[in-house]
This record gives structure tokens, C-alpha cells and sequence, in this order.
């Protein structure tokens, strides 16, 4: 059988997405066994895009012409295009602060270095191209990436849950932050596929994983406006790592 012929880039990103990878360390032998890597910068030497690719996994989002760049050349060199992680997929922390003045943003951090960056807002991958795939978190869990490429052996995508972390909590019969201990947690809008990790011991959900489908977004700021959290907390919040909520929004 043909081996795929693969590509796993970082575009403005931390690289964690990437790292799960390369943290799959008894796996690792075996995927270099199944997969040709034309192209993985974070892990071999050579950085050339040659092409032709089954399959582009892209990390992080687009914010400088040098993003754009590598994108479009993995798009139009691969089959098909993942997404992988959190910042790829909706923004993520990159585009936290994307109301701000980028300018204003860029001078915070490099002073008068900021002159000579050329940058704009943080994006996710599918404002500039199509997107076939994608495997959601902050950093995505081993499983979901492990699995998307067993899949692409087989030449498909795997199909990962729908439902939000809540249905995970019940499933571990853990207290509910939210309900029953008046914290602020997102887990009704979140989705899932993290086992609820962090409600399991004691901590909120953050929303790492973004957006379940039809998320009832308004009704969950209306609880937690009801128990007493100020508004721009809420929505600072919910913007950590999807920016782009519709606080009207109901399912």
C-alpha cells in the first residue's frame, strides 16, 4: 500500500499542537514507519514544501504574509488540508485581543522594533482556505491526533464526539462547578473529548476545546449574569479562545 505523503506545519502558534505529536514517543518509530514527512520544520531538517501531499496538518493561526505564504503553499500542494488545534481552527489565544489596535499591540511588546513587523490581526486557517479536517484543543489530545492518522492510513477522517464537556462530567458523576458550586465554567458550550479534565478536579472549564455545536450561548451568560458575574468577565473569558461568540446565540 502507498504510503501518505504528509506535511505538519506552525504558523503564529507555541508549538504545543506540534509537540503532542513528538511527545508520542512510543508511536513515533511506527508513523515514520507508515507516513513519507515531505515537510515538518519543529522536527526535520530539511524546510522545503515540494509536493505533491495527501495530507497538510497546519498548526496556529495567520498573522503575518509569511503565514499566508506557507498556507497557501501547503494548500495548493496537498489532497487535503487539517487544522490542528484550537488557534488554527477558531484563533485561539492569538487572536485574544484582535479588538485592539495591532499597532498598539505590536509597540507593547517590541517597542521600537514594531516598525519593521509586518502583521495583522490573528486568523484562523478557513478565512483563507478550505479546511478538510480539523482536531480542536488547546493542545489537542493525543487520542484525536493518534486517531486522525490511523484514519488517513485508511484514507478518511475519524469522527470525534459533538456533545459538550457537561456530558462528560455526568459520565464521571462529577460535582457540577457551575450548578452547584457557583463557579464560572464553560462546559455547556465546550466540546468535548477531553474527558472533562479539568471540572474532574475542581477547575472551570476554560473552553479550550471551543464551540460545541449549537451552543445556547445566551443562555449561559444569562446564568452566569444571574450569579453575579460581571458581564465583561463573562466575555473575557469566553474570548481566551474563540473570539467570535454570538452572545445572542440559542440552540
Amino acid at each position: 500500500m502507498k504510503k501518505p505523503i504528509i506535511a505538519i506545519a506552525g504558523l503564529t502558534a507555541c508549538s504545543g499542537c506540534q509537540l503532542t505529536l513528538l511527545n508520542c514517543e512510543e508511536e513515533l518509530p511506527e508513523i515514520a514507519q507508515r507516513f513519507i514527512i515531505d515537510y515538518f520544520p519543529l522536527g526535520l531538517t530539511e524546510r522545503l514544501i515540494t509536493g505533491p501531499i495527501d495530507v497538510a496538518i497546519v498548526e496556529g493561526a495567520v498573522s503575518t504574509p509569511s503565514d499566508l505564504e506557507i498556507l497557501m503553499k501547503l494548500r495548493n500542494s496537498s489532497h487535503s488540508l487539517v487544522a490542528l488545534g484550537t488557534c488554527a481552527l477558531w484563533g485561539g489565544i492569538a487572536a485574544m485581543k484582535n479588538q485592539e489596535s495591532r499597532k498598539d499591540l505590536a509597540e507593547t511588546v517590541y517597542g521600537s522594533a514594531a516598525d519593521g513587523l509586518k502583521t495583522f490581526n490573528p486568523q484562523p486557517l478557513h478565512r483563507f482556505v478550505k479546511i478538510d479536517f480539523a482536531i480542536t484543543g488547546c493542545p489537542p489530545e493525543t487520542g484525536e491526533l493518534l486517531a486522525t492518522l490511523a484514519a488517513l492510513l485508511r484514507g478518511t477522517f475519524p469522527v470525534f464526539p459533538h456533545y459538550p464537556v457537561c456530558s462528560e462530567c455526568r459520565s464521571r458523576e462529577n460535582l457540577c462547578l457551575l450548578i452547584e458550586r457557583n463557579e464560572m465554567c464553560l462546559g455547556p458550550l465546550i466540546q468535548a473529548g477531553c474527558n472533562a479534565r479539568c471540572p474532574a478536579v475542581g477547575i472551570g472549564c476554560e473552553g479550550c476545546r471551543g464551540p460545541v455545536t449549537e451552543a445556547n450561548v445566551a443562555a449561559e451568560t444569562e446564568l452566569l449574569l444571574k450569579k453575579g458575574f460581571p458581564m465583561d468577565e463573562i466575555v473575557s473569558r469566553m474570548q481566551r479562545f474563540y473570539p467570535e461568540w454570538d452572545y445572542e446565540q440559542r440552540s
